[in-house]
């Protein structure tokens, strides 16, 4: 079940980058950003 959770999770990440890619370099920094702290907020939730 968590390896599934994960693996949606970089789908969604990858998916938010490459609409950044085509938004320019500022689309790229902020959906980077948004990802990232995505990530962050998943694992803190995962976390014992």
């Amino acid at each position: 079940m968590r390896s599934l959770l994960i693996s949606m999770l970089l789908l969604v990440t990858v998916i938010l980058l490459y609409t950044g890619i085509t938004g320019g370099d500022d689309g790229t920094k902020r959906q980077v950003e948004r990802s990232g702290s995505a990530i962050g907020a998943y694992i803190r939730q995962m976390s014992p």
